[in-house]
């Protein structure tokens, strides 16, 4: 094509899916688009070094008008009024037949943290998106067929595309990679929008990573061009919005307004939003430190500010707010952790439903029963809780940045775990899986993120373990390192190709004096 070129390999079907005209359509937004992405990252390292620098957060003057002014995003588009119960996971074969048969009102069907962008992967994906709306799709394995139910009601499809940092290397376009979001985004809404539409529902979305309303407008102008292209009436496309960075977090009104014609919500991230806290106030010594992340929960004074203010600006403006995740998978040998983890898991979704919000994520199948009795307990008949404005809930920029009043320590134990699932995550990361089971929790690029920068961050300011007084360093974390993959080496299924690969990509972005704003940028450079 015109200036397009495919640099992975056309395997089995994928003709189907890079046809030529949807190639043109993906091509036609990257040119138009391309260049304010690129415009809006440099406007983040800026701001970052305006941040490292000594400059803060805060809500911002030149949009106090938005904020004060009246106005509502669109009403619920069909499919997503009732959004009690939501499963996430990847778009391979299996758990996109196995989460549409969840029981969950939404998928969130994920082309980004939860899935490794191997070329197969993204091209895979989507054709299990269309299969499975065309009720085409079916999986087998070690014995076991998958296919989707007939007589029930489906989830509903909302596609989580890749972040505005990543790119398609696979994918070129004038000669320069093309944005991951708008391949993921426009590869989908290309193939998919008409089949939503014919069943009553539409193209809709999740979108990740953003750290300002300015890049919700660029989203915005995406949809209103793309539906023009194809003809789709505007206002079709319905987006949810991750406040998972913490500039976002003094954004949130401005968010929702940029896309109000084409909003779906907010939703609030947990593993994310702590990385970005880290990120953002690197250089800031122990103003911004963090206790291990198993210690710090939702009820954390900041993160209870940032939860209660996230419900109470949706509600404002009539948009959903949905709950974080519940990453736990159910052993099946372990009654005793099962318990445990339920109840804790229970105790979560009754604190989100309490506080307000419409809905909330788990990660498996077996725990869309327990959110949704949770939530059923709440909701009654009604399908959410737009009408409970929260009007007494009061945050400040003081109470977001509230980082030191955190409870919980630093110790051996929390550093191993980070090492550990660290190098567990990008091992089977970099061999194609981006969700991954590890000690009972699904853990994803969202979880080694945090693990890697609570490392870095404390390396960075001579963190003195609780349990054993011992000072983090970098030689202390190596040696854990070492300690660690002897244990793992012991483990059936070990891939000393791939754990070799993952210790050299945790090393740079937990040691390096550098830090690496993504650690899926470095790793996707290493990838085929």
């Amino acid at each position: 094509m015109d200036g397009v070129e495919i640099t992975g390999p056309m395997l089995e079907r994928f003709d189907q899916i890079l046809t030529p005209e949807a190639l043109a359509f993906v091509a036609a937004l990257q040119r138009e688009f391309g260049a304010r992405r690129l415009e809006l990252l440099a406007a983040r390292r800026a701001r970052q070094e305006e941040l490292s620098a000594g400059g803060t957060l805060d809500f911002l003057p030149e949009t106090r008008h938005v904020r004060e002014s009246e106005w509502k995003v669109a009403p619920p588009a069909p499919g997503l009024v009732d959004r009690r119960v939501e499963i996430t996971g990847p778009v391979d074969r299996k758990m996109t037949i196995n989460a549409l048969n969840s029981g969950a009102k939404v998928w969130l069907a994920d082309f980004e943290d939860a899935n490794a962008p191997t070329w197969e992967n993204t091209v895979n994906g989507q054709l299990n998106l269309r299969d499975a709306l065309d009720r085409t799709i079916d999986f087998e394995t070690g014995g076991k067929s998958y296919a989707l139910k007939h007589d029930e009601e489906l989830a509903t499809i909302v596609v989580r595309p890749r972040g505005w940092h990543l790119e398609e290397k696979h994918l070129t376009c004038d000669g320069a990679p093309f944005s991951g979001s708008l391949v993921d985004f426009g590869l989908y809404f290309f193939h998919c929008a008409a089949r939503q539409l014919a069943k009553g529902k539409g193209p809709y979305f999740y979108l990740p990573k953003m750290e300002s309303h300015l890049e919700a407008r660029l989203w915005n102008d995406v949809f209103v061009r793309a539906q023009d292209l194809l003809g789709v009436p505007q206002g079709t496309i319905r987006a949810t919005v991750l406040i998972e960075t913490y500039p976002a977090a003094f954004e949130m009104e401005e968010i929702l307004y940029e896309l109000r014609d084409h909003s779906a919500g907010l939703n609030a991230g947990r593993w994310d939003y702590l990385f970005s806290v880290i990120k953002k106030f690197r250089t800031r010594g122990r103003e911004f430190l963090l206790p291990e992340r198993n210690a710090v929960t939702m009820t954390a004074p900041f993160m209870r500010a940032y939860t209660e203010l996230l419900v109470r600006t949706c509600h404002k403006r009539g948009a959903h707010a949905i709950g974080g995740m519940a990453a736990f998978i159910p052993s099946r040998r372990d009654a005793e952790v099962n318990r445990v983890a339920l109840e804790k898991v229970t105790a979560d979704k009754t604190r989100e439903s309490g506080d307000g919000f419409d809905g909330s994520w788990v990660a498996h199948p077996d725990l869309v029963p327990i959110c949704r009795e949770v939530f059923d307990g709440v909701l009654g008949d009604e399908p959410n809780q737009l009408a409970r404005l929260r009007e007494d809930v009061s945050v400040s920029a003081a109470d977001l940045l509230a980082i030191s009043k955190t409870p919980g320590d630093i110790t051996e134990a929390g550093l191993r775990n980070n090492v550990d699932v660290a190098l567990r995550y990008l091992a089977a990361w970099m061999g194609g899986l981006g969700a991954v089971a590890i000690h009972n929790l699904m853990e994803d690029a969202a979880t080694a993120e945090i693990s890697r920068s609570q490392i870095w961050q404390w390396i960075h300011n001579d963190i003195e373990l609780a349990d054993t007084g011992a000072v983090v360093t970098k030689e202390l974390v190596e040696r854990i390192i070492d300690e660690e993959l002897a244990r793992i080496e012991a483990e059936p299924g070990y891939d000393e190709a791939l754990y070799a690969q993952a210790t050299a990509l945790f090393k740079e972005v937990a040691l390096d004096d550098d830090f690496a704003e993504f650690l899926t940028l470095p790793a996707y450079a290493r990838m085929p």
